[in-house]
């Protein structure tokens, strides 16, 4: 038998619409229950290029995408000012932007179609816009200023499950759903697996929510409905510093290539855009083709990038709606889906939010937490749009006055390991990456790895796990850096390998 729980709502998935969904329902004072089959942020939330977007990119295309995005750049901004950084974009027209239809005509169209949207974008001088970004291509004939700026969804994904913990939400990581339980025409519940120990359990709750990204298609399948979903691949590249301190746009139609994003001390470029089939989207791979298309486009925003080190490639999976126009995904509506199953399939107690993007889940969530709230009755309004999220690493500080240094790059102490553990659901040194950025800059854990998987185990109190610790990570990062393995990435990637290699001998001596 299993063991049953009463919840008012279940969310499925633990990405930033997920755990958005999960704090906005929890504030409004539900029960809530969170599940995810990996570690929060472990999909397209962590997968991403990290631009705050000021809604530009699609004014001229998807002017309700854009109106959303501006609107919640703003929000972003007063709530979460921990995980952002005000740096400012801009849009470039290029000589060769002129042949394609996309000058300085197009730039004219491009800052009307912003101003209808509401956002600030004003034309610069090119010699303006190379004092205000220095590596932006010089060749530029016209610069277009706008309100973007960078996001780190690492940040955010952990504010958002800290408030909701704090909320009283039960978070469930490594819960994998293995059925979706109804009653006739109706939703009442999920059963699940925990991956890692192979224990099932049964939940229930009045009101169950799809927020599983493009996995979302695989949940409505086991409730008997049928979503259309277009599983669209995005690769992008980290350079090993930051390149430049300002977002730098191609201003033109959305295509490879054309965003490069400055994020704490490394930029990233993206992305590109391939339709795969459901099963490549646990097993993704960047392509030669891809990093050679990434390399050749981003040195058309910065020149730079042609004799910069990659630290790595990686991609994520956009959740977009299926179009019969458009098999690449390049041209889908970015705008938000919610799908009350009760009407639109007959089957209650079942919703699904998908669609949108990294800078709209808070409207995601406050969209599918109203839906919630009418099945139950609940006359509870939204507060998300004004309450601050906080730093879920700052309460640490009052619990040791031990600050040992174990991560140089980011800057992570062992009672930052020893937070996570207790507080952040930390299991592994993924999990801690997640939370606390760490191997997340130049050296990618490389020195610093063996010290860590040594504190993580220590904080868990099985000192015996520090090698598979070490193990599992390293296969981890290394699968994102054999796409990038020439050049200054190639020696890099021997010297960690020795390093790593002497470490692990080290530690199974231990």
């Amino acid at each position: 038998m299993y063991d049953v729980e009463q919840y008012d709502v279940i969310v499925i998935g633990g990405g930033i619409t997920g755990l958005g969904t999960a704090r906005d329902c929890a504030l409004r004072g539900l029960k809530v229950l969170l599940v995810e089959r990996d570690d929060i942020a472990s999909g397209a939330s962590g997968r991403n290029h990290g631009l705050l977007h000021s809604g530009a990119r699609y004014a001229v295309n998807d002017p309700e995408s854009a109106r959303e995005c501006i609107r919640e750049n703003k929000i972003l901004k007063k709530i979460a000012p921990h995980c952002i950084e005000k740096t400012g974009g801009l849009f470039i027209t290029l000589p060769e932007d002129e042949d394609e239809g996309y000058g300085l005509e197009y730039q004219k169209i491009f800052i009307d179609a912003c101003k209808t949207s509401g956002i600030d974008a004003e034309a610069i001088d090119p010699v303006d816009a190379l004092r205000m970004e220095p590596s932006v291509n010089p060749a530029l004939m016209g610069a277009v200023k706008v309100p973007d700026g960078a996001v780190d969804p690492f940040k955010l994904c952990s504010a958002n499950m800290y408030d909701a913990l704090l909320h009283g939400t039960t978070i469930l990581p490594y819960t994998e759903v293995t059925s979706v339980i109804r009653e006739g025409c109706s939703v009442t519940g999920i059963e699940t697996r925990n991956t890692h120990t192979g224990e099932r359990a049964s939940y229930r709750a009045s009101v169950t929510v799809n927020a599983a990204g493009i996995w979302g298609h695989g949940i409505a399948r086991m409730a008997g409905v049928k979503i259309e979903m277009c599983p669209t691949k995005g690769s992008l590249l980290i350079f090993a510093h930051r390149l430049n301190n300002v977002v730098i746009n191609r201003c033109r139609k959305s295509s490879d290539g054309d965003i490069l994003v400055p994020g704490d001390t490394v930029s990233v470029i993206g992305t590109t855009s391939t339709g795969i089939s459901y099963d490549e989207c646990d097993e993704l791979k960047v392509t030669a083709e891809e990093v050679c298309t990434l390399m050749r486009e981003g040195a058309r925003l910065c020149p730079s990038i042609t004799h910069t080190r990659v630290l790595r490639a990686y991609a994520g999976v956009r959740p977009l709606i299926k179009s019969a126009e458009d098999a690449t995904g390049r041209n889908i509506s970015r705008g938000i889906v919610c799908l009350d199953h009760s009407e639109r399939d007959g089957l209650e107690g079942f919703i699904t939010i998908t669609g949108g993007k990294l800078m709209t889940y808070r409207l995601m969530a406050e969209i599918a937490t109203d839906a919630v709230c009418r099945k139950l009755g609940v006359p509870a309004t939204c507060k998300t749009h004004r309450a601050m999220l906080s730093d879920p690493l700052v309460p640490r500080h009052s619990e040791s006055a031990t600050d040992e240094l174990i991560c140089e790059c980011e800057r992570v102490t062992f009672d930052d390991v020893k937070w996570a553990v207790n507080h952040l659901g930390v299991q592994n040194l993924e999990d801690l990456r997640r939370r606390t950025r760490l191997g997340m800059g130049t050296c990618q854990g490389t020195k610093c790895i063996a010290r860590a998987a040594e504190a993580l185990a220590r904080a868990k109190g099985n000192p015996e796990e520090t090698r598979e610790l070490i193990r599992r990570f390293v296969e981890e990062r290394w699968k994102g850096m054999t796409s990038v393995g020439w050049g200054d990435s190639l020696r890099e990637m021997e010297y960690m390998q020795k390093i790593w290699k002497g470490r692990y001998a080290e530690t199974a001596e231990k």
